[in-house]
């Protein structure tokens, strides 16, 4: 199988590299970089710029306002935005409840959510976990109780991203209890979070943040023609929207400009006298996570290749939980890289309120973003489906066990 790009491809990749280069707005690249926060306002802005061009929905279908470009474009398109690196256009809109809509949707719903999804005029969040239901998700309690032309939506949903900005939320809900399995009895909703009953509660993460929360739902009414597809076969929808989002989570671009950064600062740093970079050990440290992720390139070019072979099917690929292990692995090993390179500078400065004499910086401003990247990126193998859950979907659909 030849991996390599083509000239037409090589020519694409240098028009989408010299576009994000002079688009992306300066800020918002320093501050991606950087590993620094990045807030609704610098998505908004990066992702209307994208849908301007007409980029910013890239892998929908034409008819919805997508490019038309093959699974190899697609990957290169993805690549170079990582490797600037910008803002994803938000992933809870753009890959996960667009391609729910345009592909199981009513075209009332088509005609209506997707446009404002690609220009980000509605932002949503995913409502999928629960207290007691997030691997195993199929034993989510959330309920919808039919009510004329309403569902009657009760339950609690947690780990809730970006919920404090949302407009809108799609949840699966349990909308039949009494189903033989619990699969059978589960729908998707479109709820939109203005709805009276609704509650937003945060959650501080172990860096300090406000990225995730819980979201209560009390007799929340939701039209009967905000669900999508069938009634019960929600959990279909939801099986398509995680193997799209599990191949996401590979995110190669990010582990190449994280380890690109990585040699960088591993420049500017000293151990006994001489670069850091140049020490023994941090080479072979380095030089394995870069072998790692050059086979974890070429898997992904390869599940890419047979994509593109295949066409759509509209069914995800096992593979793409290969890539979610391995993906979420390096990541998470390019972040130890950077502490290695922080060391001690990685622990929180808090000036002393009784010792105004100190008044400099202790540590250079790269340095900051170092431990609360590293604490935040441990739950990289848990969202999307843990990587236990991802081992047992390989045992049985590729091992046949």
């Amino acid at each position: 199988m030849d991996l390599s790009f083509t000239p037409e491809e090589i020519t694409f990749r240098d028009e989408v590299r010299t576009f994000f280069r002079e688009a992306l707005p300066a800020d918002i690249h320093k501050r991606m970089e950087e590993g620094r926060h990045i807030g609704k306002d610098d998505i908004v802005t990066w992702q209307r710029i994208l849908n301007q061009k007409g980029w910013a929905v890239a892998h929908w279908p034409v008819e919805y306002g997508g490019t038309g470009w093959g699974p190899m474009k697609q990957y290169i398109f993805q690549e170079e935005m990582q490797r600037t690196p910008a803002p994803s256009p938000l992933q809870f809109g753009v890959f996960m409840v667009g391609p729910v809509i345009y592909t199981f949707g009513n075209e009332q719903q088509k005609a209506h959510y997707l446009p404002r999804i690609a220009n980000i005029d509605d932002w949503w969040c995913q409502g999928f976990s629960e207290p007691g239901s997030g691997s195993d998700l199929a034993s989510l309690r959330t309920s919808a109780k039919r009510d004329g032309d309403h569902y009657v939506v009760n339950g609690q949903k947690t780990w809730t991203t970006l919920a404090q900005y949302a407009d809108w939320i799609f949840c699966l809900v349990r909308t039949n209890p009494d189903a033989e399995k619990q699969q059978q009895g589960i729908s998707f909703l479109l709820i939109d979070m203005k709805t009276p009953g609704i509650e937003v509660r945060p959650i501080q993460t172990i860096d300090g943040g406000h990225e995730v929360n819980e979201v209560f739902f009390d007799d929340v009414r939701v039209p009967v023609e905000n669900l999508v597809g069938e009634e019960n076969k929600g959990w279909d929808y939801a099986k398509f929207l995680l193997g799209n989002e599990r191949t996401n989570i590979a995110r190669v671009g990010v582990s190449k400009q994280r380890l690109e950064r990585i040699r960088q600062l591993a420049g500017q740093v000293s151990e006994n006298d001489r670069p850091l970079i140049e020490a023994p050990w941090f080479r072979e440290k380095l030089a394995s996570v870069e072998i790692e992720l050059k086979a974890l390139e070429m898997t992904q070019l390869r599940v890419v290749a047979a994509d593109a072979k295949r066409g759509n099917t509209g069914k995800p690929d096992p593979a793409s939980s290969i890539l979610k292990i391995k993906g979420s692995q390096i990541q998470q090993a390019t972040t130890e890289l950077l502490l290695d390179v922080v060391g001690p500078f990685a622990l929180p400065y808090q000036e002393d309120e009784d010792d105004f004499s100190n008044e400099m910086p202790i540590a250079p401003d790269w340095a900051g973003p170092a431990a609360p990247t590293y604490f935040n990126w441990r739950k990289i193998s848990i969202y999307g489906g843990s990587n236990e859950i991802q081992k047992n979907i390989i045992a049985k659909a590729i091992l046949g066990l």
